[in-house]
């Protein structure tokens, strides 16, 4: 299957706070069925974007701790608008892994949010939403390189309105 071209986007986030209020922006947007992939290197803020869109989905700020799933693998949380798959790939060596976890439900019922998904390789579907997060300048602060793919293209718009 063709990879639709991307839209694109970059933003600058100074803090925690600011990388929290884009990951609602994405929240906002998602739907049941979406893949969104959070790339950078171990400690570039995926698992505090995780957070945060977790928390700003309706029945999310109810939840208390949302901790990186780095050795569960998998963090599943039923929310009043969607489930949510919190996944993280870093322990992986080999996509074929993947599946051992279930990830086919993830992508066909719940929202996915993969840290690490390049170990996915090809089996990364088509239609996603790819955030890349790196270090900024000043504690706290990221970078985040948006790529939306597929369905995600038209949704991409507008996230770079913070507020």
């Amino acid at each position: 299957m063709a990879v639709i071209a991307a839209e694109s986007l970059e933003l600058a986030l100074p803090d925690e706070a600011a990388t929290a209020r884009l990951a609602a922006r994405v929240a906002a947007r998602a739907r049941a069925g979406d893949v969104i992939g959070l790339s950078g290197g171990l400690g570039a803020g995926k698992t505090a974007f995780a957070r945060g869109f977790i928390r700003a989905l309706p029945g999310g700020a109810a939840i208390g701790e949302v901790p990186s799933p780095t050795f569960t693998l998998v963090q599943v949380y039923e929310l009043d608008r969607a489930t949510v798959w919190h996944v993280d790939l870093y322990r992986l060596t080999r996509p074929e892994e993947a599946w051992e976890l279930g990830l086919e439900e993830a992508f066909a019922t719940a929202i996915a949010l993969i840290e690490w998904p390049e170990r996915l390789g090809d089996a990364l579907p088509p239609d996603r939403l790819e955030v890349a997060l790196s270090a900024g300048t000043g504690d706290g602060a990221r970078r985040a390189r948006i790529r939306g793919f597929g369905a995600w293209r038209g949704r991409v718009a507008g996230l770079e309105r913070d507020g």
